[in-house]
């Protein structure tokens, strides 16, 4: 990275360090808020919706009036070990209805052979930043704002084909284009969106220059503050403000800054940030509303802090001592863990306190991992892509890489049943109010069809272009390989 952008930029590559908290990331967000006016948003939209292509026409275009009969299948259900075989799935609107005997006919269905294949939920990431997932940070700055929406509008089809029909965006404004996809203007994930990630001053979300500081009455918002990435909050009111004003812009669940980070200009990766009483004050906001607090922290004692005040998933924690996996085991509070490794999918660090730093998280993530697994903690797994163009055609692999500590089938659950069961904890702000990551009657029509058996062969979720014949979303196909 260094060698592309110079030395100037690499302390803004993304990985362990979660670049998404740089002041690259703030400019960039600040940017699209301050030069898109309402007339521009929509032209860019529109071009957007105009241009957009995933590829491949669907080889089977579904009438939404008639039920859909899925049939000669092999059942994985986001739950057991074991395939379920007899079985065909019948889909009615945008939901499972009903799992029928093999060769019971269903009258006026509209049939899809499936060849023996395997049919499983879709894939849930857990920790996606939709906006700058696909888009490097040099060109982000330089490009016309209208195009860094249609990189994010194509890398939302391109992440539907990679079969994660749901993504939880943990930090970005991504509430117009979750809604764009929901209406049904161009393909991709369901999202669960967070909004602004809430800071406390000095704290991982407050990107402001040192010639910011200190803050007038004049400049009373800093640009990404304006811009929605981040909100500033010290004191339990100002943080009940802002966490109440993502609430009102749909937030499905709050997202908070207790912790530092390696890559973070300002703020170290040991520090301990957001008091006891601030961190209550946005877990009793929120649950106010029926949903949940999950926070950015490393560290063992930011852990306890937070889950002492009621946070119900922590993010990354791969510096957690085995009595912080004890308690956060103990609260029934949730892990989400991303694979990172000092491995090939490593982005390089030239300053060799980075390095370290990096390789301090990479030793952390295989001991989170062990004493996950070893304390029985309800895990999630989430990638955090960020300004890498390359970075989401990994996600399948990333997902691949927890066989090093699981078997086939609890990845499998990971990242379908068990990712469903943390975004159910959203409550009354689930944005849609029925099952995702599972088969069964009642469930989204969230569906995949597998050319071989991921319970076998996790390899096959890493390469969806070869693998995943069908690609189904809100009961609707929009990829369909195979031979009818």
């Amino acid at each position: 990275m260094q060698a592309r952008f110079g030395g100037k930029y690499q302390h803004l590559v993304h990985g362990e360090g979660c670049a998404c908290h740089t002041p690259i990331f703030a400019q960039i967000n600040a940017r699209i808020s301050e030069q898109m006016s309402r007339r521009s948003l929509l032209k860019g939209i529109a071009g957007a919706l105009a241009t957009v292509s995933i590829g491949d026409v669907p080889a089977f275009a579904s009438d939404p009036a008639k039920p859909i009969l899925l049939q000669n299948v092999r059942i994985f259900d986001g739950r057991s070990s074991k395939l379920i075989e007899g079985s065909n799935l019948r889909i009615s609107g945008n939901k499972i209805e009903a799992l029928v005997p093999a060769g019971e006919k269903v009258a006026d269905a509209q049939v899809v052979d499936c060849g023996g294949r395997v049919l499983m939920p879709g894939l849930i990431d857990a920790h996606w930043h939709t906006l700058m997932a696909a888009i490097p940070e040099v060109l982000a700055l330089t490009a016309d704002v209208p195009y860094i929406h249609l990189v994010a509008a194509e890398e939302a089809g391109r992440t539907l084909m990679r079969g994660f029909t749901t993504v939880r965006d943990v930090g970005g404004p991504s509430f117009a284009l979750k809604r764009a996809i929901d209406e049904g203007k161009f393909p991709g994930p369901r999202i669960f969106p967070s909004g602004a990630m809430i800071s406390q001053t000095s704290g991982h979300g407050d990107f402001r220059m040192r010639y910011e500081v200190p803050r007038y009455s004049y400049n009373d918002l800093s640009h990404p503050e304006a811009a929605g990435i981040a909100a500033i909050a010290d004191g339990v009111p100002e943080v009940l403000r802002r966490v109440r004003e993502q609430l009102l812009l749909g937030a499905s669940q709050i997202k908070i800054m207790t912790g530092g980070g390696v890559s973070s200009a300002y703020d170290p990766i040991h520090v301990n940030q957001f008091t006891a009483e601030e961190i209550r004050a946005a877990v009793n906001a929120a649950a106010d509303w029926g949903t949940y607090v999950c926070t950015h922290v490393y560290t063992p004692e930011g852990i306890k802090r937070a889950l002492e005040n009621g946070v119900k998933c922590i993010e990354h924690g791969q510096l957690a001592d085995e009595e912080a996996v004890k308690m956060i085991a103990g609260e029934g509070a949730w892990w989400s863990l991303q694979p990172f490794l000092a491995d090939e999918d490593a982005n390089p660090k030239s300053d060799p306190v980075q390095r370290q730093q990096q390789q301090d998280i990479a030793e952390g993530t295989v001991r989170a991992y062990e004493l996950g697994k070893k304390h029985k903690v309800n895990m999630a797994w989430g990638t955090d892509v960020l300004f890498n163009p390359k970075g989401p055609a990994t996600q399948g692999k990333q997902l691949a890489k927890l066989s090093r500590w699981f078997d086939n089938a609890d990845v499998l659950r990971m990242a379908t049943s068990r990712n469903g069961e943390l975004l159910a904890l959203s409550g009354e702000r689930n944005p849609y109010r029925a099952k995702v990551g599972v088969i069964e009657p009642g469930a989204l029509a969230d569906i995949l069809v597998i050319n071989g058996n991921p319970l076998d062969d996790l390899s096959l979720i890493a390469d969806p272009d070869k693998n995943m014949a069908l690609v189904m979303r809100d009961g609707r196909i929009h990829k369909n390989m195979l031979a009818n």
